[in-house]
């Protein structure tokens, strides 16, 4: 996968399926993927986003994460856009 902004839709998933996915992401990011853009959703607690920040946040594959263009939404950097 090289496309420089990848949609994940987690919705629905348990925490295990969730880091499944987004492993497999991570791992299949060419050079020119720069965001992992992460739908989690909001209504029903933060259980994913908290998962997200957790498990991703000391790995060095992200350099940084970040909210969303709304609650629902957690953002990975990969790479910076200079």
């Amino acid at each position: 996968m090289d496309e420089p902004f990848v949609t994940i839709d987690l919705h629905g998933l348990t925490q295990e399926e969730a880091v499944e996915k987004i492993d497999k992401a991570l791992k299949s990011a060419g050079s020119g993927t720069y965001q992992l853009r992460l739908i989690h959703g909001f209504n029903r607690g933060t259980r994913l986003k908290n998962m997200i920040y957790d498990w991703y946040e000391p790995d060095s594959r992200v350099k940084r994460i970040m909210p969303g263009d709304n609650q629902g939404v957690t953002i990975l950097v990969l790479r910076e856009l200079y």
